[in-house]
Formats: C-alpha cells, structure tokens, sequence
C-alpha cells in the first residue's frame, strides 16, 4: 500500500494536523516506508530556497511531526526534530509541541522517558527550542530528570501556574539553589504577589513546600557565591520569608560567612538577621563587626559601627571585644567614619582589657593627627611626642608613563575587513584602520576590493544611507570609501551632499572632513601612498621625524598630501622639535613640506566664564549668582579660545571658540586632535562637561586622563573637567587622574578647587561626592594638593550671612581641617574668618572655628593658595 504519496501531499500543503491523525492510524511498515522516504523530501524543500531564505522554516511544523511519528529509535528523532534547517535563531518558539506529543503517545513509557533524557541533554540555554518539549514529556513519564543546569533555568522561564501539581517540583525546587543561570533567569522578580517568587511564598504558607528549605537553599546559594545580579533573587526571596530570629538563630556560622566578601545585598541580609539574633557569643560579634568594618562600602562600616556601639551599651560586657575591630575602623577611607571610630574607642575605653588597650594604641598612626591625638591622650596617657608616635602621611604614588608608542597602521587586508565590521572602536584603533586603508588602497586597489567587498553590509541597507542628507559619522564616509572602491556604491560623489552644513563642533568637523576626503581621493584615484596625520604615541602626537619621512615618502610618489589630514597632522606635532627632524624638513620641496619646514606650535589662550541664563537668577554686585536657587539648568560655562591665524582653515577652526555641536560624537578622540594645546582641547568638551541630557555621551575620566597627558598650560578649562568627574560617583577613577597630575606637579589646584566650589553651588556636583573623591586622592599622598583644592574652594561655598549651608558642607570643612593638618598649612583664609565669627552652635560652625583656629595657630609649613577673580582664568599658551 502507498502511503507516502497522501503523506507527502500533506506536508506539501502544510496540514500539520491532518498529517498527525493520519500518520498515528499507521502501522510499522507504513512508518518506515515514510521515515526512509522524509530525507530525500527535506533536501528537495531545501532547494527550493538560496541560504538567506527562511522559507523552510514555513514547512518545519509537518517536517517535525512526520519524523516523531515515523523513525524508529529515540536518538533519531530528537536528531530530526531539532535540525538547524528547522529552527534558526529568528523563528521564534515551537508551535507544535501538542502535536509532536500526540504523535509520540503511542511509544512505549521507556522509550519516551529515553527521548526526554536526550532532548534534556541537548538544552544549552534556557530558551532553547526544544525546552517545551522536554519539560511536557518529563511531567508525563514521570521519571526523575538527569541533572542538567539548563533544564532548571528553562523550568524556571516558564510562568509557574499551578506550581503545586507540577509533577517536577519536587524534583526541580532543590536545584534551584545549585543551578547555574537559574538566579539570571529570575532576576527581574520582584513582586511578592505574582511570578515565583509569589508562587514559593503561597506553597510556603500552605506547607506544600517548607519554609525552611527555602531559607536554606537561599542560605546555601549564598555561601556558593556569585554576582550580584545571580544572587538577587534569593536576596529577594529570603527577605520576603521574614526569617525569624529563632529560624536564623542555628545558621548564624553561614550567616557570618557571608558578611566580609559576599556582594553587598547578601552582606545586608546577612547583617540583619546577625543583628536579630540577641544571644550571639561575644566571639560571634567580634567577628561581625570586624567582617563588617573591614568592607570597603562605608555604610557597611557604619552600620557596623553603629551595631557595636548599641550592643555594648545594652551589654556593658562586650566592651572587651571591641578593640580589634575598632582598631580595624581606624584605617577607614572616611575621616568621619575614622572619627566615629575614635569617639566609640574613647566611650568604651574603660571597659577593654590591657590587650585591647594595646591593639587600639598600635592602630593610633593610622588615624589623622587631630583624631590621633584625641586617641593618644586616653591610650597612652600623654601626648604624641611622649608616645612616641609620627603622622606620617602617605607618598604620593609615581606618575605613570605619560606616552607610549602606538602600534602601526594595519597592514592586513582581512584585519581591516574585520575591523570595518565592528560598531566601536577606541580612536587609536580607529586611526590604526583609516591608514591601514589608504595605504592598502594605494598599493593595490584591485586587491584590496576584492579583500573588502565581503566585509561590506547588505546593499539595499546602505543604498538607505546614501538617501540621507548628511552623513554625520565617521564611519559613514568610510563604509562609502569601501563602496566606491568596490564599484558598488549607488551614487557618486556622495562627499559634495553628504557633508552636514552646520551644527557640529570644530573637532567632530575635522574628523569628518578627513574622512570624507579619503572617500573623494579613492573616487578621483588621488589617494597618496599614506596619511600624514596617523599618531605615533598615545596622547595623538605625531613625532616631527615620522612626519617628515611620511612627506618625503609623498613627494617621491608624486603626491600631494589630503588637506585636512596634513592640516590634523600639524595640529598633532609636539610643541618642540628634535633639530635634525627641522633640518630633514628645510629639504622638503612641495608646498605642504615647505609650510612644515616653516611651522611653529601656535600660541593660543582659551578663557572660561560662568554665566546665568534662567530667569530666576539674582544679581549680586552686577555679578550672577546662583548660590540661593542652585538651578543648574540656569547655569552654563561660555568656554573662549584666540589664537593667531595661520591660514589654514581647519587649524584655525580647532584653535578657535568653541562651540556646541547637536551631536557629542567621538569625544573619546578629541583631546588627542589637539594633544599640543590641552587647555583649548579641554575648551572644546566644555559644552558637554556639565549635566548632560539622556543619552548624550558623557565626558569622562578617559577625556581627563588624555586632556593630563598631553602639552600645554592646564588652566580653568581643565580645571572644570577634572572637578567635574572627580564630582560623579560613577566615575571613580577620576582620583587616578588627579593623582597623575599632581605627581607630575603640573595640577592647577586652586582652581580645580575654585571650579570644584562653583559646580557645587550651581548644583552640578553634589559636596558629599566631591568629599568622597577629594578624601581618597588625600589618603594616597595628594594631602597638599587636596589642601589648596579645598582652600580655593571654600570662599565659593561658604554661605552669606543668613543663607543656607549647602548639604554636605560640613564634612567637607572637615575634610579640609585633616588635609591642612597633613601638609602643615597655615595662613588666614577670610571667608573662614569671618564665618567662624557668626552667632551659633551648629555643626557646621563647629568645624569653620576649628579650621580657622589651625589656619592662625603657630606658624607652619605651607600658606594658604587664593584665587581671585569671578568669571575665570586664562590659559595661554606659550
């Protein structure tokens, strides 16, 4: 009988139900005349339609079921039914699970259970295909599932309704707290009503599942470890138990483990069922406190701080445990939390045994001298000269190589192909890509086509970009280089309409100016041997030498060089020349040679000024202020730059004002297009150092560290970028940049302390971050520049008579206090004069008397720094 001729007639009309009842009506032989039959079929479908075409994919469902109801073993059919010709990554879920298990329920119980272990096998993600089906025969032949970590996390993607009957919970449930992927999937979870999260807590409650397996599996997939993201919802699930005392009570041991290195949401939940728990051994506390203190989060040392301080208040005992964690606060990178140390260590003193007085005496030269002298006269009975003690403040750390060389440009065909390929790339990378380009270009066309055409992206999705009205980014005009070159550009001559006419910031033009003229070069066939303006060293210099040999290299070529590349590569020149690199380029011919044999570093100044734009700013002394409203959107820095002109007009372009660009494009690169003019190159983000809008590219520590390394004065500009980042929490590298500087002794203190003090008032940057920055860099070696950074800053952040402090103030005073007494400073600062002379007690006037009362005391090392001024300083450059 035949039986292929109906059955093919169906998947050929795609009747995938039909085919199931038709195919589950047959017998043996009629099974294996289609199973020998379906091969041949799949490579006829797949003829139909070229590699890109998912056409097949139509056909997967009548495919999938023919092969479950017809070939015999149980590695056959999960082969077949999870063909990659079947399922590729964009085709979305199976929708024929019910169908390949209709057809599959007539199998023996042992050879489905057969299937379900190797379909369980092949999973290597949650949301793999076949994860439904596995998990629908795992719930129907009942057996235990083989240990497999995808399985658990595809389990866990499904929503759980009616989780209390799945057979595989008792069997699942313990593998969610080994599972690796399995605290991904569950991320998100956060409601306790819904989801599983909600479905663990209503079967805890009804005794379906115990309480405390929860609590333990939670406490086991802490002790295993992982990142924050993988243990957030146990976190969740365990603080939605409540656990009781009395349920922590025997888990304290794991619970003391977590505390010193576990992610900062576990150490949470760790330390408030620890501190719940109110017959803890002394020996417990000890080590939790002293886990606690040793964190570098500080509100994990001063949530242990507190804990110890209320525990040995309502259990006088304790007091003989608390010196070495105490000792251990001492180092705290926080003078107020090194300070809430010194306080409890003098509140508790009486009750510490001789060792635990000696313990806290040794950890004494940690602390700032004020402090250590508060500590001296209770632990060693005298002052710190009898006991021998020196405040010795840390060095400052070595600057690191401020330039390095950068590797050549590429020289491989399949490497540009690949880069060509890439979203982001750093600016060196980028730089390295466009010469490797016009110099493989130039020494073999033919080749280099042939070698770039594959890396190119679909033709009808670039044809879009050349319907654009201007193309705005670099890569634009490179990817419209390889096309011409490839002769499968649209149009020609993209460079004369594409070009965007206004609207862009002068360092964004000239990138894009040099592109756009390698794209005309290779449609014109001018394109020279190679580009002159290609970095040699990592701050964008170009060594005078290389770039004389790269002129001579063109002349000899009968070339002339592109113009904004010749125009970039003077830009790029150090400010001082070796003698035999000037002498090499007197010998130079053509025009572009004799204006570099003739080139000297162009002076140039840039100012900064603060100004108000909002309605709401006051006037005071015909002066903005903003210091009441704080409205920063009221606030803007007006960056300035002159220079004289050279006549060549990209260069004067960069060393002119600059201005704000509707797109901040490539900022990472702009500092080394002008790596010989800092300030003016730090002019240039100004416009994008203050609050920025969603989505705009920040200026970060990567433009600080650049704008630190290059030549030139640092002046008012730099000053702002530098406060500015050091002002974000979220960029804490900044301190590394101001400690490079400061140990190239080329860091403009006061008036990063000026601009540091103006963005705090104009609420740019908040006090408490600046604090947090300022104590770092001065607890690694940088206590004097930290000094003149506050000094400078002071006079723009004390409030008038009668105004409001600004939130944070006080513990920025402080921070000053223990800076100056560091480096020894003294010299009266009037705004801290005349504040410490106001009426009142309060905790900020406290620590203004304090200060003033160090400025004016003996004579000391160091005077007091002062800027003047009110709309800014000067750059100028020599």
């Amino acid at each position: 009988m035949d039986h292929w001729s109906g059955t093919r007639k169906l998947i050929e009309a795609r009747q995938a139900d039909r085919l199931a009842e038709e195919l589950k009506a047959l017998d043996d032989e009629g099974r294996k005349e289609i199973a020998a039959r379906l091969p041949a079929l799949l490579k006829e479908l797949r003829g139909r339609f070229d590699q890109w075409d998912d056409g097949l994919v139509d056909y997967a469902p009548v495919l999938r079921v023919a092969g479950a109801a017809t070939f015999g073993g149980a590695a056959a059919v999960a082969s077949w039914l999870y063909r990659r010709d079947f399922a590729p990554r964009w085709a979305g879920p199976d929708n024929d699970v019910d169908l390949v298990l209709a057809v599959l329920s007539g199998r023996p119980a042992a050879w489905r259970a057969d299937l379900a272990e190797r379909l369980v096998l092949r999973m290597r993600t949650a949301d793999d295909r076949g994860m439904d089906l596995a998990l629908a025969l795992l719930r129907e032949t009942g057996i235990e599932p083989p240990p497999h970590d995808p399985l658990v996390a595809g389990w866990l993607s499904r929503p759980p309704s009616g989780l209390g009957d799945d057979p595989l919970l008792d069997h699942l449930l313990p593998r969610l707290f080994e599972a690796e992927g399995a605290g991904r999937v569950l991320q998100w979870e956060r409601e306790p009503h819904a989801g599983w999260l909600g479905a663990l807590l209503r079967l805890a409650r009804e005794g379906r599942v115990r309480r405390q397996a929860l609590i333990e599996g939670c406490l086991r997939r802490f002790v295993r470890g992982g990142s924050a993201i993988d243990l957030r919802f146990f976190v969740r699930l365990h603080e939605a138990l409540e656990v009781s005392p009395a349920e922590a009570a025997p888990h304290a041991r794991d619970y003391l483990c977590l505390l010193p290195s576990s992610p900062g949401p576990v150490a949470e939940v760790a330390m408030k069922c620890l501190r719940a728990c109110d017959d803890l051994a002394a020996d417990d506390l000890a080590e939790a406190w002293d886990a606690l203190l040793f964190r570098p989060e500080r509100k994990f040392v001063r949530a242990g701080l507190s804990w110890l301080d209320r525990s040995v208040r309502h259990r006088p005992a304790l007091a003989g445990a608390v010196a070495a964690p105490l000792a251990r606060a001492f180092a705290a990178d926080s003078t107020e939390l090194q300070e809430k140390a010194v306080e409890l260590a003098l509140a508790h003193a009486g009750g510490m045994s001789e060792e635990g007085r000696a313990t806290v005496r040794e950890a004494i030269e940690l602390l700032p001298p004020h402090l250590g002298r508060r500590a001296v006269k209770v632990f060693s009975g005298g002052t710190v000269a009898e006991a021998g003690l020196v405040f010795v403040p840390p060095p400052l750390p070595a600057a690191p190589e401020r330039v390095h060389d950068l590797a050549p440009p590429i020289e491989s065909a399949e490497e540009i192909a690949r880069l060509m390929g890439q979203w982001a790339r750093s600016w060196d990378e980028s730089e390295r890509l466009l010469a490797g380009f016009v110099a493989l270009v130039s020494r073999e066309r033919k080749g280099a086509a042939a070698a770039l055409r594959p890396s190119l992206p679909d033709r009808d999705r670039f044809s879009w970009e050349y319907r654009q009205d201007s193309w705005d980014q670099a890569d634009h005009w490179l990817q419209g280089a390889v096309r011409s070159l490839t002769g499968t550009a649209p149009t020609q001559q993209a460079w004369r309409r594409l070009m965007p006419r206004g609207g862009l910031a002068a360092p964004h033009r000239l990138l894009l100016h040099r592109t756009a003229e390698i794209l005309r070069a290779v449609e014109e066939g001018t394109l020279p041997p190679l580009l002159l303006a290609t970095p040699t060293h990592s701050t964008g210099h170009v060594a005078a030498a290389e770039l004389v040999r790269r002129l001579e290299v063109i002349e000899a070529a009968g070339t002339k060089p592109l113009a904004a590349d010749f125009q970039q590569a003077l830009l790029r020149l150090p400010r001082i020349w070796d003698p035999e690199a000037a002498e090499r380029a007197g010998r130079l011919t053509s025009a572009a040679g004799r204006i570099l044999a003739e080139w000297t570093c162009p002076a140039a100044a840039a100012e900064l000024a603060w100004t108000c734009t909002s309605w709401d700013c006051t006037h005071k002394g015909g002066e903005h202020d903003w210091h009441a409203h704080g409205n920063s959107h009221g606030v803007r820095l007006v960056p300035t730059a002159t220079a004289v002109p050279t006549g060549l007009p990209l260069v004067d372009l960069m060393l002119s004002s600059p201005s704000y660009g509707s797109d901040a494009a490539n900022l990472e690169w702009w500092p080394s297009m002008l790596p010989s003019h800092r300030e003016v190159a730090a002019a240039h983000l100004m416009p994008y150092v203050l609050r920025r809008y969603y989505g705009e590219t920040p200026v970060g520590p990567e433009q600080a560290r650049a704008l630190a390394r290059a030549e030139g004065p640092a002046g008012a500009a730099f000053a702002v970028v530098l406060a500015r980042v050091l002002g974000d929490p979220k960029m804490p590298e900044s301190v590394d940049v101001l400690l490079e500087v400061a140990a190239r002794d080329e860091l403009p203190a006061a008036e990063i302390g000026r601009q540091a003090g103006l963005l705090a008032v104009s609420g740019e940057a908040r006090l408490i971050d600046l604090v947090a920055a300022l104590d770092a860099a001065a607890r690694r070696g940088a206590h004097a520049h930290v000094w003149r950074i506050a000094a400078a800053a002071l006079p723009e952040l004390l409030p008038p008579p009668g105004g409001r402090p600004r939130h944070g103030l006080a513990g920025f005073v402080t921070l000053a206090i223990t800076a100056a007494e560091w480096c020894g400073a003294r010299g009266e600062i009037p705004e801290v004069r005349d504040m410490a002379a106001r009426k009142g007690n309060s905790g900020l006037l406290r620590e203004v008397r304090r200060l003033h009362d160090l400025l004016v005391s003996a004579p000391g090392v160091t005077g007091v720094t002062r800027v003047t001024g009110v709309t800014g300083v000067t750059g100028k450059e020599g």
